[in-house]
């Protein structure tokens, strides 16, 4: 990260459906004896929330947050509480924001970006959701938030596997790749993952995609004619499935994800405005959006991501050597315009 990056405290974004394992993930993080101090902000709706006995022993702060609806109470809040966290940098090494269960990750996350005092101090790290394997199909049916939660991730812990037989927990790992090719996903039993694996992870750099994902970077290529693109080059809809190489793989009608690259640099001129102006106008459809860039007569790789239309981005560090300079974008959301994008991308490639 550039000098300015990594000065600011790296937020994780906590969510995940009721039930699904949070609280025990949270717990973990406030027991376990990591040499680290978190900030850890709750949101008490309704569910049974960090126990009690912790919260006394631990050095962590927690806050409890005022019950109520997400979009209305919690931004306000999120900005008073990270205001008097601010105070006590230093303090401190990351903050995590527990979001409710039913809550869209949305707001919270933006408020990283929209807040000038907290986009100051703060950056969001990544939005980590616990899913339950056993009963994330039937939350993805009836649940639109269970979906977004999935969509907005950059880290996915697909906890209770222990209660799902082999061919089950194939299933509804395809059916989150189906809706979230490029989450890193980690199998779980009582949330037992290293907490390296969630917190600080710098989850908006595209680097942290080709590790699980090699092919990522071909999905724009040529031989896949569908309309919408997908990392395994097939379309399919909601409740068929299709498989190849002993693999299932889901295409969900509602969720899209569209991966765009250039082996020549973007003209910077060009490229934010029309950024810019697709946030402005598509915002609402795209969920998530993230990148890393090759501009014209520039050393540095820029990095940038957004959630709906709120953007961020900085030069993250130079170039490697023998490194390729390539820009990729991921867009996530519903209803994405696939050709305008294309078009719009290719536009911003330098002549």
């Amino acid at each position: 990260m550039s000098e300015l990056s990594s000065q600011k405290i790296p937020v994780t974004v906590l969510t995940g459906y009721l039930g699904a394992g949070k609280t025990t993930l949270l717990n973990r993080i406030l027991s376990e004896n990591h040499g680290k101090k978190y900030a850890v902000i709750v949101n008490e709706f309704g569910e049974i929330g960090i126990d009690n006995d912790l919260i006394i022993g631990a050095d962590e702060e927690v806050f409890e947050m005022n019950n109520g609806c997400i979009c209305c109470t919690v931004r306000g809040d999120l900005v008073r509480i990270m205001d008097g966290l601010m105070k006590r940098k230093g303090k401190f090494d990351a903050i995590i924001v527990e979001t409710t269960g039913l809550a869209d990750p949305a707001p919270v996350a933006q408020t990283f970006f929209v807040d000038e005092d907290v986009q100051k101090n703060a950056r969001l790290d990544a939005v980590v959701t616990v899913a339950d394997a056993r009963w994330l199909s039937d939350r993805l049916k009836d649940a639109p938030e269970a979906k977004n939660q999935i969509a907005f991730a950059d880290v996915i812990v697909l906890n209770k596997t222990d209660l799902v037989s082999k061919p089950e927990l194939a299933e509804v790992e395809a059916r989150i790749r189906g809706i979230n090719p490029y989450a890193k996903l980690h199998r779980a039993e009582r949330c037992k993952v290293a907490l390296s694996d969630v917190l600080e992870r710098g989850a908006f750099d595209l680097d942290r995609i080709l590790e699980i994902e090699p092919e990522f970077l071909d999905a724009g290529d040529d031989h896949h004619h569908h309309d919408h693109e997908h990392h395994h080059g097939h379309d399919h809809h909601n409740d068929h499935s299709h498989s190849h190489g002993g693999l299932k793989h889901y295409h969900d009608e509602d969720m899209q994800s569209l991966s765009l690259r250039s082996d020549k640099p973007l003209d910077p001129t060009k490229f934010m405005p029309w950024l810019q102006n697709l946030v402005a106008t598509e915002g609402q459809k795209i969920l998530r959006s993230k990148g890393v860039l090759s501009f014209t007569d520039d050393d540095d790789r820029y990095v940038f991501q957004g959630v709906h239309m709120m953007l961020e981005g900085d030069h993250q560090r130079q170039w490697k050597e023998g490194e390729p300079r390539e820009s990729r974008v991921v867009f996530i959301g519903r209803e994405l315009p696939e050709k305008t994008i294309r078009e719009g991308f290719e536009s911003c490639i330098a002549a």
